[in-house]
């Protein structure tokens, strides 16, 4: 009598979690619009940071969860809707604001690239172990920081220094912690997915 395992789907490099929902325009559009309201909804989970015009919140984990999920193309494509949208008055970035005249705007450029870049990653496979997800997450969370921080300074006239002490340094605990989601969710979802095969 045999006792063979069940036989495990093989996912090859080159998918995101998006592409397994059968393909279409519809499916595209409908991804890309609700990975903007995703990023506009976690936008609204935010503690205020003292001394800092920037809260933290949800959005750069929505935005970089998006990313790797949909692939670089609908990654970017999802922020850029999330940025234009609330550029023109729409109240979803964090603490309910809105525009480009805000000092954190530079964060939204940077989670726009950093969507951008972890889609590109993941479409190599590295949102499939834990190791590789944290790799993924901590890039693009230096991404979100390299553009944010250095438009924080010019937007407030703060040296970089003092950029950095406000708009970086009381976020990396916060950083940890939801690369660490990230490292969990995205490997246990491909198992998931290669299980049901």
């Amino acid at each position: 009598m045999s006792t063979a395992a069940a036989p495990v789907r093989t996912l090859r490099t080159g998918t995101v979690l998006a592409d397994l929902l059968p393909a279409s325009r519809v499916r595209d559009v409908a991804l890309v619009v609700g990975g903007a309201a995703l990023t506009g909804l976690a936008a609204q989970l935010t503690v205020p940071v003292p001394g800092s015009p920037v809260p933290v919140s949800g959005q750069t984990f929505a935005a970089l969860l998006v990313g790797t999920a949909l692939g670089a193309r609908r990654g970017f494509l999802s922020l850029a809707l999330y940025a234009v949208v609330g550029m023109a008055g729409v109240p979803w970035f964090a603490q309910g604001s809105s525009g480009y005249a805000m000092p954190s705007f530079g964060y939204i450029l940077g989670m726009l690239l950093a969507a951008t870049v972890v889609g590109a990653l993941a479409r190599r496979g590295a949102d499939r172990s834990v190791l590789r997800t944290a790799g993924t997450m901590v890039l693009g969370s230096a991404i979100i920081y390299a553009v944010g921080v250095p438009y924080l300074a010019l937007a407030t006239g703060m040296s970089l220094g003092q950029a950095v002490a406000a708009g970086l340094t009381p976020f990396l605990i916060g950083d940890a912690l939801k690369a660490a989601l990230a490292m969990g969710a995205l490997p246990v979802a491909w198992k998931l997915v290669g299980r049901k095969g």
